[in-house]
This record gives C-alpha cells, sequence and structure tokens, in this order.
C-alpha cells in the first residue's frame, strides 16, 4: 500500500512581481522573484459524497515572516507565524502575531490590513504552485501489538483518520505521527500528533478550503479521535491569541501504517 512519505514532499508556491502583484505580502520584496519550496506537513482529502468530486487539500510547515535575500535583518518586525494550505486551484494563509487583530498593513497600503485568514486563487497572486507529495511502500498495522512494537522499533508512522462531515462530505486526513505514547505492558498505544488540517465547518464559508483550522490530533481506538483546533481564544475583553483550545471528539476510522 502506498502512504505518504512526508520527509520527502514538499509545495512549491512561486512569487513573480514582475508579471504580477503579490496579495499577501506585507513589506516590498528585496527582488522581483522567490520560490518559497515548504516540506509538507498533513494532506486532506475531502470527497463530495453527492458528486463524488475529490479535492486534495495540503499544510505547508509553519515558518516566520521574513526578508528574503537581505544581508541582515531578515525578520519582520511585528513578526508573525506563517503557515499555507494549498489545493490545487486556491489557497489559504494563516497568520498569527503576538495577538489578534494586529493591524499590520499589506504592501501596499492600498490594499489594507493582514488579515490572519486570507483566502484566493492560486491564478491570482502566485506565477506559479507545485504539489510533490511522493509516497512509499506501507504496512497497515492491525492489532495493538503491532502499533506498540513498531513504535517501540522507532519504526517510521503515518496516521490515516477517516469521517463524514455535514452529511455529505467524506474527509480523509494523513499526518506522519510524530508523537505516540506505547505501553508494552498493558498495551496501550495513542497518538499525540500535529499540525494536521481539520475542516471546521462551523466557520459556515462557502470555499471548502477557507474552512479549514490547525489541529493536533490524539485517538487510542480504530473508531474514534480528538482534534484539538487553532482559535482565536480570549485572553481578556479587548484581546485575543491564537491558540489550541477547542476540543473535539468524532466518530472516525483510524488507521495506522508502518513504512517499510
Amino acid at each position: 500500500m502506498d502512504i505518504p512519505n512526508f520527509a520527502a514532499s514538499f509545495l512549491t508556491f512561486r512569487v513573480d512581481w514582475n508579471k504580477k502583484q503579490s496579495l499577501t505580502a506585507s513589506h516590498k520584496p528585496p527582488f522581483t522573484l522567490n520560490n518559497a519550496r515548504i516540506q509538507i506537513e498533513a494532506v486532506c482529502y475531502i470527497t463530495d459524497k453527492e458528486t463524488q468530486h475529490r479535492t486534495q487539500y495540503v499544510l505547508g510547515a509553519a515558518c516566520k515572516t521574513e526578508y528574503v535575500g537581505v544581508d541582515e535583518n531578515i525578520w519582520t518586525d511585528p513578526n508573525a507565524d506563517f503557515c499555507i494550505i494549498l489545493s490545487a486551484e486556491s489557497f489559504l494563509i494563516l497568520k498569527s502575531w503576538d495577538k489578534n487583530d494586529k493591524g499590520v498593513m499589506r504592501y501596499p497600503a492600498s490594499l489594507g490590513t493582514q488579515p490572519e485568514r486570507q483566502t484566493g486563487q492560486v491564478r491570482d497572486t502566485y506565477d506559479s504552485i507545485k504539489i510533490n507529495l511522493r509516497t512509499v511502500q506501507g504496512e497497515q498495522l492491525d492489532t495493538v501489538e503491532q502499533i506498540v512494537n513498531a513504535t517501540l522499533a522507532d519504526d517510521i508512522l503515518v496516521g490515516r483518520m477517516v469521517f463524514t462531515m455535514q452529511k455529505h462530505y467524506e474527509v480523509m486526513i494523513d499526518f506522519p505521527i510524530k508523537t505516540m505514547n506505547a505501553n508494552e505492558r498493558e498495551l496501550i498505544y495513542q497518538t499525540d500528533t500535529g499540525p494536521i488540517l481539520f475542516p471546521d465547518f462551523t466557520l459556515a464559508e462557502d470555499e471548502l478550503i477557507a474552512n479549514f483550522r490547525l489541529a493536533y490530533v490524539a485517538f487510542n481506538s480504530p473508531d474514534w479521535a480528538e482534534v484539538i483546533l487553532q482559535v482565536p481564544t480570549p485572553l481578556n475583553d479587548d484581546l485575543s491569541v491564537n491558540h489550541y483550545s477547542k476540543a473535539v471528539h468524532l466518530k472516525t476510522q483510524n488507521s495506522i501504517f508502518r513504512m517499510i
């Protein structure tokens, strides 16, 4: 069975200011061209069961906002956490500063403030994108004992979670298992890993990609899982930050694979 090889999988977005102005920048770039290659953290497939249309979404690893190619002072100030979610046609960029509603301006300022969740069409802001999700052979681990043994042997593990949302969407999320708890005495395992991308349809956005949030996932059973979502989290009446604070329990079909 083919499973994702996340360590060897990358997304790349190409920005060429000589062809089109980026709609996501907060500063004038030092150079007119950049190819940003980012390791893929997780992949999500959403299938509309009414039309059988299936869309692939990939989550890029987190990075920080930066000036690319300068001699010093690389980090933007104020600095933001940055990650991107891509499909073949659309994108969602997530940015987090030290507080929500920071008010950082886009470049040029006529574009307004930087949103913390920015969606758009790939063709409108990028010269091109590439999604290179490489696969390897994997073996499904069918018993708790197999999972525990593979964990303690330091095998490379990949998780898969399948579930239904909104009645007509089938969701399948694949992710590397970075953290796994294992107990060889009482035969217990439990994932605690992320970030993954998770569709949160309480956002009620028309574009599917606009409903994604970052999440961590934990499960110790084949038929349920819990995720904890990154959401705006109040610190007081006037201040909130993006934090993993919304827990959701799901009926799921969970699988664990060992890379061969």
